[in-house]
């Protein structure tokens, strides 16, 4: 006579031990894209309700937020600044990166990799309020106080040695025999970077340029202590601009100017993404 067992109590409990535990991994991940997604929900529903305020709801439409944001007198002005400083950045440097990370890759130094490793790991050390003492003297020393050019050259100069890095592993996938073939018909070292190098690092050339106006384009210490003149002053100095005697916020225009602040950044990553696609380290391997 043949007896049916029942499941083991083990079994049933590893069941439900694996679905508590699933429900709570789901559970976790809806937790945090409601908090990372509030924010966004808050940056795309308060520009056009008529009484803005901290909470993101949509109690009615309107765009005269809009046009009290255009009628602001610094509100071109700073966009065109954060234009300028965000795309000096990024072209100074795309330019020095790619230069270095092809002389560190093909040129051997001693101690070549542990002085890469320590530009990296000061950059990311001193940072902000620690640097801008010296950075400060430094600049007032060379006369580029209240100059965009002087904020344009410390920004670039934190941001090169995370560019050289990123810049250096494209460099290293090319193999040097196309170098080779190419100095065997006569190229030279200026033809070989402009025709064999910088095409086949372009992707990472877009990745590293993108992360840069990123990064310019959201600064706020710099430009906030190095410029006093409020006609060189970017769009994320102004920002904070738009409060009252009282330090209330006024939501109307900073919701809708951060909203209209966003979108050449996002533009900007969408055409990089859909051109080149975003890497961080090279295909070719020889």
């Amino acid at each position: 006579m043949t007896t049916v067992q029942a499941p083991s109590t083990r079994s049933a409990g590893a069941v439900l031990g694996l679905v508590a535990g699933r429900t709570a991994a789901y559970a976790g991940v809806c937790v945090l894209v409601v908090f990372f997604a509030l924010p966004l929900l808050w940056l795309v529903l308060t520009p056009f309700s008529p009484t803005p305020s901290y909470r993101a709801t949509l109690s009615g439409f309107t765009l005269d937020n809009f046009d009290n944001l255009l009628s602001n007198p610094q509100t071109w002005p700073s966009i065109r600044n954060s234009l300028y400083l965000a795309t000096g950045s990024s072209v100074l440097v795309i330019t020095l990166a790619a230069l270095a990370a092809y002389a560190l890759s093909r040129v051997r130094i001693p101690g070549r990799d542990q002085l890469l490793y320590a530009l990296l790991l000061l950059s990311s050390i001193v940072t902000g309020t620690a640097a801008m003492v010296p950075i400060f003297l430094m600049l007032f020393q060379l006369g580029l106080i209240d100059r965009q050019v002087g904020v344009v050259l410390v920004l670039s100069g934190g941001l090169l040695p995370a560019a050289v890095f990123m810049l250096k592993d494209f460099v290293d996938s090319i193999p040097r025999s196309y170098e080779e073939s190419a100095r065997v018909f006569g190229a030279s070292p200026s033809q070989i970077l402009r025709h064999i190098v910088l095409p086949v690092i372009r992707p990472g050339m877009a990745t590293v340029g993108v992360w840069a106006l990123v990064q310019v384009w959201g600064n706020f210490l710099v430009p906030y202590v190095l410029l006093s003149n409020p006609s060189k002053q970017p769009a994320a100095v102004v920002m904070y601009t738009f409060y009252d005697a009282g330090g209330q916020p006024n939501f109307a225009l900073i919701s809708t100017f951060a909203l209209v602040y966003s979108i050449p950044v996002v533009v900007l990553y969408l055409f990089v993404n859909r051109r080149y696609g975003f890497a961080f380290q090279g295909g070719i391997k020889g």
